[in-house]
Parts: structure tokens; sequence; C-alpha cells
């Protein structure tokens, strides 16, 4: 199957650059001013919370997006492309 990419306006707020010896994630708090469009692809989202989505991305780092729109706008447009299982 081809890669499927959704539109998204997000802006980064953290990035999770692995754990520490404690096993304490090691956190940067970026908390950019400006959203910008991205087209995302869908196997990067781990999960979608009100605020946030949380993305992989390069070399075991995850990223915490806030995005517009909001959950339940973005779950029906996740259903109308058939990517939802409610």
């Amino acid at each position: 199957m081809s890669a499927r990419f959704i539109r998204l306006k997000v802006r980064t707020a953290r990035i999770v650059h692995g754990f520490d010896a404690q096993n304490v994630e090691i956190v940067e708090e970026v908390n950019e001013d400006v959203y910008v469009t991205k087209l995302v692809a869908i196997e990067r989202i781990q999960s979608i919370s009100e605020r946030y989505l949380l993305v992989s991305g390069g070399q075991g780092r995850l990223m915490y997006w806030e995005y517009k729109g909001g959950m339940d706008a973005l779950a029906q447009r996740l259903a109308k492309a058939g990517l939802l299982l409610e």
C-alpha cells in the first residue's frame, strides 16, 4: 500500500530525544509561535489528543505537535478516508 498523507496545520511543542539513565524522558520544550502546514504521513501519527498529535521522527525521536482544528474534526477526516476504526 502506498503511503497516505494528511494535510495539517501544526507547530512543534516538545521533542522527546530518548531517556536518561533513570529512564526519565529527555524532553526539549520548543513552543513554536507559528503554525505551519505540513503533509504528514499517517504512519507517523502515534496518538491524537484534543491538544496534541504525537508523531514519530528520525533517530527514534517523538514529537508533540499542537494542531489546528480539534480532535473531533480530525477524527471525522480520518473516518471519511477510511482510516479510523470506531
